[in-house]
């Protein structure tokens, strides 16, 4: 028997490849197939399970394309009602895989039909559990998100979450081990660990949600506080992933089709299509085409992404770095984006060659920040997230985290200056990219973000204090 993880961090998601005697079972693939056929081939074992632990809200899951590569079958835990041919499970129901069988555990909380499945070894002794967005370690999934479709409140999810780990997951040995469906960074979760694997019997001793004695209600309450509003494409994802999508094959062939300059501009009139930059800021910040919404995909690109832009159904056409095309419209297609139209051919440097117009980001270092700023007068947004900018932040600055600037963007004046910052300037040149997009230009974007001001004498606090009007 062996167990692979395989990580994508850029979506803090695990998916999970096991193999026994010749067959073999994946769980929670994403949505680009080709690793896992390539695995299989290598490993001369037959696909035999595509198990999904619940319809998934971050990330478009690579189910269907598998199985039809590989008439494998989808499996779905309880209640789960696809739109498509899978096998339901019953609670309880085993799966044979080689010498192994997997059991599934129908764990509602998350959403009602998520489903921890759990590994029975060569012997049938309980050696680990996949718990989906059921457990993580140091946390677990949010129950807000399945409202709708549960007809529940978010209280009586968390209710049935509760339930679902005192009677399913708490009682199994101590010595399972625990293989999650998300690590730090997702949005599933508001606690998560930075470690992707851990056991039954540390989790009880380590994730608050798991703590002895802890009545329903504690549960509820702390359960449900601090919880941020989800990101916007998540009942899309869940839409594509119920429903069904369109293979990836067709939508890479749709996004390498290279464009000239004049037909790249022709498809942003003609289409209203978005120009996503996915090069690095630092690359944006010096040229860049106008109105053009840089998101590089040196960082979280797929989940900003699905934040900040409203629709999936929204045409994009995209400029990245030579050699990058494949990725950038992989990495958009992971969140459900397949409406990639084509890419600039020769990037940028095809754009300067045709003579086109080109703009870029007012940037300064920290340093001539702290040289310049006008403590009490100048104005400082910091766009970090709230936990962020409660840990430490600049003196007086207003906490605008990135993910809600489609509101605060309508309270700032036009024509009073501003510095703006986030932890790096990651974030930060997405926000310059919008803000110019919408016609801001009073601004000045700080490279290197906090991390870099922390190093200046500027004076810091670790209490909040501003009001949220700008």
């Amino acid at each position: 028997m062996q167990i692979e993880q395989i990580y994508t961090g850029c979506l803090a998601q695990g998916a999970y490849y096991i193999t026994s005697n010749g067959e073999a079972a994946i769980i929670d693939p994403l949505r680009e197939i080709q690793p896992y056929l390539d695995r299989l081939e290598r490993d001369g074992v037959v696909l035999k399970y595509i198990f999904e632990t619940h319809f998934h809200a971050d990330f478009v899951s690579g189910h269907l394309d598998l199985s039809k590569k590989t008439n494998a079958p989808i499996v779905y835990g309880p209640t789960a009602t696809p739109e498509f041919e899978t096998v339901i499970a019953t609670d309880g129901q085993l799966f044979q895989i080689g010498n192994i069988q997997i059991k599934a555990l129908h764990t509602p909380g998350h959403t009602m039909e998520s489903t921890t499945y759990l590994l029975l070894d060569e012997n049938g002794k309980e050696h680990a559990i996949f718990s989906g967005d059921t457990l993580f370690i140091g946390d677990v999934g949010r129950p807000d998100l399945a409202q709708k479709s549960a007809d529940l409140t978010q209280e009586q999810l968390a209710a049935t979450l509760y339930h679902s780990l005192r009677t399913k997951i708490m009682t199994l040995p101590d010595e399972v081990t625990v293989y999650p469906a998300h690590g730090a960074g997702s949005a599933c979760g508001k606690n998560m660990s930075k470690e992707t694997v851990s056991t039954i019997g540390e989790q009880k001793e380590k994730n608050y949600a798991l703590r002895a004695n802890m009545t329903e209600g504690e549960f509820v309450t702390e359960v449900l506080d601090g919880l941020a509003p989800p990101p916007a494409y998540f009942g899309m994802n869940v839409t594509m992933n119920k429903k069904g999508y369109s293979s990836f094959e067709s939508v890479l062939n749709n996004g390498m089709k290279p464009l000239t300059v004049t037909e790249f501009e022709d498809l942003a009139e003609t289409t209203e299509a978005l120009i996503l930059d996915t090069r690095h800021p630092a690359e944006f910040c010096k040229k860049h085409i106008p109105q053009s919404i840089n998101i590089g995909i040196s960082g979280d690109f797929a989940p900003w992404v699905g934040t900040l832009i409203a629709d999936v159904n929204q045409p994009i056409i995209i400029i990245t770095e030579p050699g990058k095309e494949e990725e950038s419209i992989t990495r958009l297609s992971r969140v459900g984006f397949d409406h990639v139209l084509g890419h600039l051919e020769g990037g940028i440097a095809s754009w300067e060659q045709a003579g086109k117009e080109t703009d870029t980001v007012k940037r300064i270092t920290a340093e001539q920040f702290a040289s310049e700023l006008k403590v009490g007068v100048d104005k400082v947004i910091d766009i970090r997230k709230e936990g962020e900018y409660s840990a430490m932040h600049l003196d007086e600055a207003y906490s605008k985290p990135l993910a809600y600037i489609n509101t605060w963007i309508n309270e700032i004046d036009p024509s009073e200056h501003f510095y703006m910052h986030c932890a790096g300037g990651y974030r930060s040149m997405i926000a310059a990219s919008i803000l110019q997009a919408r016609g801001y230009r009073n601004f000045t974007e700080i490279e290197g973000g906090f991390g870099a001001i922390s190093k200046t004498e500027l004076p810091k606090s670790d209490f909040v204090c501003q009001s949220k009007v700008l």
